[in-house]
């Protein structure tokens, strides 16, 4: 329902009164505690095969936590003692971000972006483990790449196997979402595959980035990221999602509205001292499915921490978020 503009207002200013802390939105739940180290941005989480979590992160050579329980998580260092040279093309610190780990064919995979802030002369590189533990992973250079006269940018990336076919969305403000084919051999774009265009926004900068694409009953579902990232406490982040009966789309909310042309169902924002919720993906965990994210923490001025919740499908088949 719309609010007249004056309860809008009215609304707007009797909350600008309130501390931070008091305005909890019932319709969001808060993430599950967690102890230890929480600072993370940009998370992928897997229970690796000796039932441990790792979760690796935007930050130092790819940032990794380890926890036995998802409750408490230590602090495991980096998944590379050092950037790869190759990096180097694409920004001058080698500082990877948006990691995704996934695991096929008895091996960790583990796909990243390298870029700089504000180009979308970028890449997107993958490296493998057996272990899928930090200081294990060999890299085996770019997956894909894009550059100033492309209309899309290659970073966050996330991963998917459809149909026997394995497939990579990735994206940012540059037109918003797209989608690739990658040849399983190698792990990298198919050759000769064409870029498909999943989701954007009607007007400039379009500000919808880091896809997470999941398969549930007879739909894909794309989970994104909306609005402004990465700016402490005045981040506006927030997640959307949309399906699709068809991996490569079109992907719609439950209005019907397209996500080429705007559309997606609100699942989560920030609230109370949770702000920018954001840079998710989804994880299965003894056969259910979590939501892993950042969100910037108001009362321990701004910094990102780990965000976890269950994510529960109703009848209908829309998630949400518990």
């Amino acid at each position: 329902m719309k609010r007249t503009r004056t309860a809008a207002v009215l609304a707007t200013a009797v909350l600008a009164l309130l501390p931070v802390t008091a305005r909890a939105d019932t319709a969001h739940p808060d993430p599950r505690p967690v102890t230890g180290q929480q600072i993370i941005h940009d998370p992928t989480v897997i229970r690796l095969k000796s039932g441990r979590y790792v979760a690796y992160s935007t930050g130092g050579v790819i940032g990794a936590r380890l926890s036995e329980d998802t409750r408490h998580w230590e602090d495991a260092g980096n998944a590379f003692a050092e950037p790869p040279a190759w990096w180097y093309e694409y920004n001058d610190t080698g500082d990877p971000w948006a990691p995704d780990i996934s695991y096929r064919d008895g091996r960790y995979w583990l796909y990243y972006a390298v870029s700089s802030w504000g180009t979308n002369h970028s890449a997107i590189g993958v490296a493998t483990s057996r272990s899928g533990l930090p200081g294990t992973w060999t890299d085996h250079g770019k997956v894909f790449g894009s550059g100033t006269t492309d209309p899309y940018n290659a970073i966050d990336p996330s991963l998917i196997e459809a149909d026997g076919r394995l497939w990579m969305a990735f994206g940012s403000y540059w037109t918003g979402i797209r989608m690739v084919e990658l040849d399983p051999r190698t792990g990298k774009a198919a050759d000769g595959a064409p870029v498909h265009h999943l989701a954007t926004r009607p007007d400039e900068p379009y500000a919808v980035e880091g896809p997470a694409v999941v398969k549930h009953g007879r739909y894909y579902y794309l989970f994104a990221s909306y609005d402004a990232c990465c700016s402490g406490v005045n981040s506006t982040y927030k997640i959307k999602v949309g399906r699709s009966t068809s991996v490569t789309g079109p992907y719609t909310d439950s209005t019907g509205t397209p996500m080429l042309e705007g559309g997606g169902d609100l699942l989560l924002a920030g609230h109370g001292r949770y702000i920018g919720t954001g840079g998710q993906s989804v994880f299965r965990d003894k056969g259910r499915d979590r939501l892993a994210y950042h969100y910037y923490d108001a009362e321990d001025g701004g910094t990102p921490k780990l965000g976890l919740n269950s994510l529960t499908w109703g009848r209908d088949g829309w998630p949400a978020v518990r």
